[in-house]
């Protein structure tokens, strides 16, 4: 691919979030980022909740996000295969980005082999035990139904609700940033035990959702990413086909606060 060999994965940016400072600096950002690996990435991946909230109507989407929507069709238009999977909060997209930037669309969790490595990737939101509202939202959701009654209400409604609901979720403060500890660790530590248990060949999970940035091997054998966000931790994984590693965009550094809590 015109010498391009590395695999790039970065997920939960949350792109026109409410509660987040400078957005439009934060999606420059993001956008020079993407800029900076189209000299060397053969392939991009978006492990979910890249936007903080979308939902595509026949023939209408939200506003915003052209600098980020961009840099991605000038990277698709380049040659670097793009795979965008859904997530919890992205999770409302048909065919709009597909027809026009191109790229792969995925619901749920794929499982990929990388210059002869086995990936398991996921936004990681249906992975593990999950708590009863969770599971019940969740599916909600996903319902054709649920989609087709959404659908038929005016943007003006759906839209301004969707946010208030985000923001509601979300308060983002240094002090309250997650850590990978108790339930978070022993949730995916006992979920990533069970699925190599089954899939012994799996050399890599890549997973997002919890705003950690975990970069560890596992007792059962496999390497761990979990992804950060791009809030405070400004993470990504590369892949040079040899190994996996997380790194920091070097920039958030002095634009933003991050307050990064790396664990490895």
């Amino acid at each position: 691919m015109n010498g391009r060999t590395k695999t790039y994965f970065i997920s939960d940016l949350h792109l026109g979030a409410a509660y987040l400072d400078r957005p439009h600096d934060r999606e420059r950002m993001l956008a020079e980022f993407l800029n900076k690996i189209s000299a060397d990435a053969a392939r991009l991946y978006l492990v979910g909740d890249v936007l903080d909230y979308w939902f595509e109507y026949s023939t209408v989407v939200p506003r915003g996000h052209v600098r980020f929507f961009g840099a991605l069709a000038a990277l698709a238009d380049s040659g670097v295969e793009i795979t965008w999977l859904i997530g919890n909060h992205d999770i409302w997209m048909f065919d709009y980005l597909r027809n026009e930037l191109g790229i792969k669309i995925v619901d749920g969790s794929i499982k990929e082999t990388i210059d002869g490595k086995n990936f398991f990737i996921s936004h990681g939101d249906g992975l593990g035990k999950l708590k009863p509202s969770f599971r019940f939202i969740r599916s909600l959701f996903r319902s054709r139904v649920c989609q087709k009654l959404y659908a038929a209400i005016h943007p003006r409604w759906t839209v301004a609700f969707a946010y208030r609901w985000s923001s509601g979720s979300r308060h983002y403060h240094p002090e309250n940033i997650p850590v990978y500890d108790g339930e978070i660790k022993s949730n995916v530590g006992n979920w990533a035990r069970d699925y190599i248990s089954t899939h012994p060949d799996t050399d890599y999970i890549v997973i997002g959702h919890h705003h950690v940035a975990v970069d560890e091997t596992l007792d059962c054998g496999a390497h761990l990413i979990i992804l950060g966000d791009w809030i405070y931790n400004f993470t990504y994984a590369v892949f040079d086909g040899k190994s996996l590693r997380l790194e920091q965009y070097e920039r958030a550094k002095g634009e933003f606060n991050t307050n990064s809590r790396l664990q490895n």
